[in-house]
């Protein structure tokens, strides 16, 4: 459906409105694009186009709710969830709640990639950089090794 990339530096304003970067909604391919923004993995947010959230529901919908497990995962990934649009300007507002989760207060960082949007703290982002592996390559050969393709 979609293959966005890229990282963008984006400011907040006062009112919780965070400007969507042009290049972004071009990769999009919508005008006055509509999303839905949630909590991530980590203390950062997730934005997800509408198609892209209506498919992420359907899957995890299919959880049987009477296992414990199952119930905890659904209100985790529905809590704080929040439909927005875009506006003339095209901007986003970000709920309070959210902002809080994710520590946005100013300067944030999109990353991009695959069907979504990561939403993080400037400084929070800078440190999880920190926190990469000297040695991406062995890294990459744990995750993928058994991934590769065996055309050859």
């Amino acid at each position: 459906m979609y293959n966005l990339a890229g990282e963008y530096e984006c400011k907040i304003d006062a009112k919780g409105r965070l400007k969507m970067p042009t290049s972004l909604l071009k990769q999009l391919g919508v005008e006055h694009a509509r999303f839905t923004i949630n909590r991530g993995f980590e203390n950062h947010l997730m934005i997800y186009p509408q198609d892209v959230w209506q498919k992420k529901t359907k899957e995890i919908n299919q959880l049987n709710i009477y296992v414990k497990k199952n119930r905890e995962a659904v209100r985790y990934f529905y809590r704080g969830a929040t439909q927005v649009s875009c506006d003339s300007a095209d901007r986003i507002l970000i709920p309070k709640g959210l902002m809080k989760y994710g520590g946005l207060v100013k300067e944030v960082v999109l990353f991009a990639y695959n069907e979504q949007i990561e939403v993080w703290a400037k400084d929070q982002y800078d440190a999880m950089l920190d926190r990469e592996p000297e040695d991406f390559s062995q890294l990459a050969e744990e995750v993928f090794g058994n991934n590769a393709s065996q055309d050859e």
